[in-house]
């Protein structure tokens, strides 16, 4: 048992001061598994929503697992903290899901109406930065036609895609 350990340590460069390209090469490898495991335990919508507080765990978790194959970080407490980032996400999200209190809207955020009754809400649009124009792409690539008329309501959703719901 303790030649595998050994070899897994040579390997990994577990002890070393400095890091050869294979040795980087083998934690980039490990790294990549034990991400996938990692998400794999956690939640697969960490990865296929766009909400702040998705993002924010992405970069977060690609960061702290960088420093894992460079090794400016010691190796298995890098990866026990990127499993615990994907933890905190599983929990927060359960969380967000289970309580009526809007923990969700305060950790994913809500939807802001820009449109309503075909009239734009200039004060929400100019606040989160929507222009017309990007209420008509919208409109455009939902296939309908750019009438912003036709619109019962366009919504600025939490992922930071605009959703139409037209009265025609």
């Amino acid at each position: 048992m303790q030649e595998v350990q050994d070899t897994f340590n040579f390997l990994f460069g577990i002890h070393d001061e400095t890091l050869t390209w294979w040795q980087m090469s083998f934690r980039a490898v490990g790294v990549f598994f034990a991400a996938l495991l990692i998400i794999r335990i956690g939640n697969h919508r960490i990865f296929g929503k766009n909400t702040a507080f998705d993002i924010v765990l992405g970069v977060i978790y690609g960061s702290v697992l960088s420093r894992a194959i460079t090794g400016n970080a010691p190796f298995w407490p890098t990866i026990a903290a990127a499993f615990t980032l994907v933890m905190l996400h599983k929990g927060l999200a359960s969380l967000a899901y289970h309580t009526n209190f809007g923990l969700g809207n305060i950790i994913k955020g809500k939807p802001k109406i820009l449109v309503k009754n075909g009239e734009l809400q200039r004060e929400t649009m100019a606040s989160s930065s929507v222009t017309e124009n990007d209420i008509l792409e919208a409109l455009r690539s939902a296939g309908h036609k750019p009438d912003i008329s036709n619109i019962s309501a366009a919504y600025l959703e939490r992922s930071g895609n605009i959703s139409i719901i037209c009265s025609e």
